[in-house]
């Protein structure tokens, strides 16, 4: 895992326009409730959230406090991350003991019940009870709904899952340098490995290589897609002992974590001169990708953006070329809104992060793609990806 702690500048700018978006909401208080809203108002980023799939936090923001609800077990190292201890209510049971005098996190083991009494203790905390609370409802489960509808009866629930993800889809400048930073840091190892290359060497070899570079850039591999010959056309899948021979694509799709923040890109490459149909479609899924970052740019629809990378690649590529998306937004979860894909009329904003991509793949015959990180800017897009975006020929 990453050795270097976020900016708590960075924290602060984020809980600052989190807090100036309050002032315009419908409701009086937010509370998050997924991993990456609790990051984005704490700073704070819980392994067992990781571990288990699960944030087992919240966090309650009105516009003078923040107060947090967590286990145990995230009490120290939340407090050694910077959350504040006076504002932290406990639940669960989990030991740590203090060889140096009182330490507060020994005395919180089953402070509250279980996590909706903390979340309740948290709002009422905050002085958010009784009052509106905007409540992150899409990772919020039902049976945790009921319990807080319960517990906060003289408080107004509101759905307010639109209002984190529009809050965050502007990213903050800071939040931009780490996603440049991430993209960059798979685009190296990506490209590494295709250097590395040869015939005879394995798809898990050379998954390792792309694995070991991230992790010594201070990153986190979440997915190391390396396939090859035939299994490139196989999507999402692990790496395997199939050697490279003569011919093969190999096809790339990584993503990683650094500071919090997602990167997820794609490269493809050829062992030897590619085919004719090799290089044709390659070349008709860059253009639908350069074609996308043409067009790009404020008050743009996503749905536009997909259109037009369908219509560039089946000009000269696979025709019908199929695809339910050609890109999404990213930041602190690897998809976010909006989706480039034909049914969202969202217009596109400056200061928003999207990987686009345009992939193909052809069972029996193998797959390619090219997919790239990009920030909308007051006129266009500036590339946060930018290397190695041609067919790589491994061996020329």
């Amino acid at each position: 895992m990453s050795s270097r702690r976020i900016d708590p500048a960075l924290v602060e700018a984020r809980r600052t326009r989190l807090r100036s978006a309050l002032e315009d909401a419908p409701f009086d208080a937010a509370l998050a409730l997924s991993g990456a809203n609790v990051d984005y108002a704490t700073g704070y980023r819980s392994v067992s959230a990781t571990v288990h799939g699960v944030s087992p936090l919240a966090a309650v923001l009105t516009d003078t406090e923040l107060a947090v609800a967590g286990p145990v077990a995230d009490s120290a190292p939340g407090f050694d991350a910077g959350l504040a201890e006076a504002d932290y209510s406990a639940y669960g049971r989990f030991f740590f003991e203090s060889a140096g005098g009182a330490a507060t996190a020994t005395g919180l083991v089953e402070q509250h019940a279980d996590y909706a009494a903390a979340i309740e203790a948290a709002v009422r905390h905050a002085g958010a009870g009784g009052r509106r609370v905007g409540i992150d409802a899409s990772a919020c489960p039902v049976p945790l709904r009921e319990q807080l509808a319960e517990r906060l009866a003289d408080t107004a629930l509101m759905d307010a899952s639109d209002w984190f993800a529009s809050v965050r889809s502007v990213k903050l400048d800071g939040e931009v340098a780490l996603l440049e930073r991430a993209a960059r840091i798979v685009e190296h190892a990506m490209l590494t490995a295709i250097e590395r290359a040869e015939v005879g060497a394995t798809e898990a070899e050379l998954a390792r290589i792309v694995a070991g570079e991230l992790v010594a850039a201070d990153m986190e591999p979440r997915f190391v897609v390396a396939t090859s010959g035939p299994r490139s056309a196989l999507a999402d899948a692990y790496a395997t002992d199939r050697a490279l021979a003569p011919g093969d694509l190999l096809r790339f799709d990584v993503g990683g974590m650094y500071q919090g923040y997602w990167a997820d890109l794609g490269r493809t490459a050829v062992v030897g001169e590619p085919s004719e149909k090799q290089s044709r479609f390659y070349r008709a899924i860059l253009d639908g990708e350069e074609a996308q970052l043409a067009l790009a740019r404020p008050g743009v629809p996503a749905e536009q953006v997909f259109a037009r990378a369908v219509e560039v690649v089946e000009q000269t590529g696979p025709r019908p070329y199929r695809r339910q998306h050609c890109g999404h937004g990213i930041g602190l979860e690897v998809y976010e809104a909006p989706i480039i894909r034909p049914d969202t009329a969202t217009p596109l904003a400056a200061g928003q992060v999207f990987c686009f991509e345009t992939p193909y793949y052809e069972i029996g015959w193998g797959g390619m793609m090219v997919e790239d990180a990009l920030v909308v800017t007051e006129d266009g897009v500036r590339l946060l990806s930018d290397r190695g975006r041609e067919l790589q020929v491994i061996g020329a």
